[in-house]
């Protein structure tokens, strides 16, 4: 009986031993799964740390995005705004403008009848001086409104006087030049009086104008051809109907080619002058080339011993290389065809453009070889100053000015009865 006591003692302690392993067995496989789900909660735990962070981030970038939606929809508002009102101010100042230019056009139809009514001008000269009226109030009666307001010659009133020679579109350069030259003179002859400073401005002018080459236009010999350049509007067709009925009318054989075969108008009123005048002319359709055009009419002026062919051309000036490759192209068969022909290329510009006749000037004098320039529209404008900025400026000389409507108004240029005719009142 004590060895079954004792057998089953000893089954009892393995029994126990057993029990013990099993709980360690337990205790360390729920120590290792605790481990990893300790393991796993932390990356977890990171991974949601991560996307919270990044979703703060995407809340914030948002709020921002939102709230330069917001900034931007107020600034366009407030813009709106803005431009309304200067809109509003803007119509304001063009009716105010509008009203005054009315009253002044009005004021300037009535001086002009009264000044017809008074004395119509009598001779050349007194046509040219008729022409210039507007020029002679930009320039010497403001002239002599600087001068009567000063007792003595001093900086201020040079820088007066610069002014309005500027204001009359002489040119910036040009009017340094002139009253540079000025203040030399007065230092030179001691010069004290301000009244004797007019004088000296009207010298420069003449100065300037002389020193170029001749501007006369020549047709003692024959042939002669004259190209006729310029931008549309300028008076290009004007200019070459009045040239033609001058010559004819001092018996000369006169031939016109119509190269300007872009516009239309440009033919009709060119067929319109050589009809009023009895001059021929060689046009082709509208588009054709106007080199052919040109061609045609150095053949027909050699055929009937023409003494003048004068040559209408294109008024482009949008595209500077088109414009120098046609007349390249024009002055080639010049050369080519009527070698024995004395050679014009007369630029036309309009006098009323200011400045933008120098600007024209130049870029007309870098595409071809321009002999002298005509100024059309002296008449219609305060800016004859721009015949000075033109000589001074381009260095080609003034042959012609266009004073008027009639026939005569196409004056040749003389430089001193130019300037006489300025500052004689």
């Amino acid at each position: 009986m004590f060895k079954k006591l004792f057998g089953f003692g000893k089954k009892k302690e393995e029994i126990e031993q057993l029990v013990e392993e099993g709980k360690k067995e337990i205790e360390e496989s729920a120590e290792k799964t605790a481990e990893e789900i300790s393991e796993k909660t932390e990356v977890l735990r990171e991974e949601i740390e991560r996307e919270v962070e990044e979703a703060e981030k995407r809340i914030e970038h948002l709020d921002e995005y939102a709230k330069a939606q917001i900034e931007t929809s107020e600034k366009l508002e407030e813009i709106g705004h803005e431009i309304e009102e200067e809109l509003e101010e803007l119509e304001s100042e063009v009716e105010t403008e509008l009203h005054e230019i009315e009253e002044k056009l009005a004021e300037d139809v009535e001086l002009e009848e009264t000044e017809e009514e008074i004395e119509a001008p009598k001779g050349i000269f007194g046509r040219l001086k008729a022409g210039l009226l507007k020029t002679r109030r930009g320039i010497t009666e403001k002239i002599d409104g600087v001068l009567k307001s000063y007792r003595k010659i001093d900086e201020e009133l040079f820088e007066d006087l610069e002014e309005v020679l500027i204001m009359a579109d002489i040119g910036v350069d040009t009017s340094l030049k002139i009253i540079e030259n000025v203040k030399d003179k007065v230092r030179e002859r001691k010069i004290t009086e301000v009244d004797d400073i007019k004088g000296l401005i009207k010298e420069e002018m003449k100065s300037i104008l002389k020193g170029g080459e001749n501007s006369k236009l020549d047709f003692s010999k024959s042939p002669s051809i004259v190209l006729v350049v310029g931008v549309n509007g300028a008076g290009k067709t004007t200019t070459i109907g009045k040239l033609s009925s001058r010559l004819k009318n001092e018996g000369k054989k006169v031939l016109i080619a119509a190269g300007d075969t872009f516009r239309a108008a440009a033919i009709e009123q060119l067929q319109e002058w050589s009809n009023r005048s009895g001059v021929d002319i060689i046009a082709h359709s509208e588009g054709a080339d106007p080199a052919a055009v040109i061609f045609d009419g150095i053949q027909s002026a050699k055929a009937k011993g023409i003494d003048v062919l004068i040559c209408d051309t294109a008024g482009r000036l949008h595209n500077k290389v088109n414009l120098m490759n046609e007349l390249n192209k024009i002055f080639r068969i010049v050369e080519r065809e009527f070698p024995e022909a004395k050679k014009e290329v007369l630029l036309v510009v309009d006098a009323t453009t200011g400045q933008n006749a120098v600007q024209q000037a130049k870029v007309f004098k870098e595409a071809c070889d321009i002999t002298g320039i005509v100024l059309t529209k002296l008449d219609g404008t305060a800016k004859g100053g721009v015949v000075l900025a033109v000589q001074s400026e381009i260095n080609v000389p003034v042959k012609l000015v266009g004073v008027g409507e009639k026939l005569e108004d196409l004056q040749d240029f003389d430089p001193d009865e130019f300037v006489d005719a300025i500052f004689e009142g």
